[in-house]
């Protein structure tokens, strides 16, 4: 039996998702450190079987998140609920490929018709999270910026520290809230978990393996500096191994082997 966990799981049944379900692992398992670095390394396999569909994607993606920017409010409101459902076209994606079928720019819309409701879900839990987060952080760096207003002149060192904080708590804030989101497009398409279900799984996933996201986390800094010297060009790669590391850790963690 094979021990690679990111070869297609084989199966006696006829549905694909019945399979995965089969061989589900509840909250995910722990894995090696090194799994930081094979995720990058499954997702570049992934990107270079068909490399030039893969670029195109992520150009569609980024033309799409551009006009929402520059549409007020809403704009902004929609591009964050999004998120997850163009992240679980691109799971579905790299399925596809790993099945041998053709990996198209109708799979980064893919998400729109599986399980929309609880993939937008996701995205308003994940607004709302920020929104808090965003207030905190506003309401600590107010209190600094009182702080410069009563001290009159000059730049009051607490206060500055002050506003840093402000930054450092929201940022403390912000990684269970990533947490919570990074494998749930995932679970909700393949195994039909609900938004929150989803998201208590993918954060347990995430909790189980932080050493392995050290790793990967390092490495994929050091490659965003590489990716960005060249006029940023290097994310034209860069952005879709990125994005099929979601399925590649996915299968990693929450496949059994």
């Amino acid at each position: 039996m094979s021990t690679n966990p990111y070869t297609a799981p084989a199966a006696s049944v006829a549905d694909p998702a019945a399979a995965l379900q089969s061989i589900f692992n509840p909250g995910g398992r722990s894995v090696a450190a090194g799994r930081g670095w094979d995720w990058i390394a499954a997702g570049w396999d992934l990107f270079k079987r068909q490399a030039g569909m893969w670029i195109a994607l992520v150009l569609v993606a980024f033309v799409i998140f551009l006009v929402l920017a520059f549409i007020p409010f809403i704009g902004s409101i929609a591009s964050v609920v999004l998120t997850p459902v163009f992240g679980a076209g691109i799971v579905l994606g790299c399925r596809a490929i790993e099945e041998g079928r053709e990996l198209e720019i109708g799979h980064l819309f893919a998400g729109f018709k599986e399980k929309l409701a609880p993939l937008a879900a996701v995205g308003a839990i994940y607004l709302g999270s920020t929104i808090v987060i965003v207030g905190v952080m506003v309401l600590i760096a107010g209190v600094g910026v009182f702080g410069m207003a009563a001290g009159g002149s000059g730049v009051a060192p607490a206060a500055v520290l002050t506003m840093m904080l402000g930054v450092l708590v929201a940022l403390a804030l912000l990684v269970p809230v990533v947490m919570a989101i990074w494998f749930a497009p995932a679970l909700v398409v393949f195994h039909d978990k609900g938004a929150v279900e989803a998201m208590k799984e993918s954060f347990t996933g995430c909790l189980r393996n932080i050493v392995p996201f050290l790793v990967y986390g390092v490495v994929m800094l050091l490659l965003s500096v590489l990716a960005t010297i060249p006029l940023g060009l290097g994310w034209l790669v860069l952005g879709p191994v990125l994005a099929a590391t979601l399925y590649t850790g996915y299968k990693d963690i929450y496949l059994s082997a």
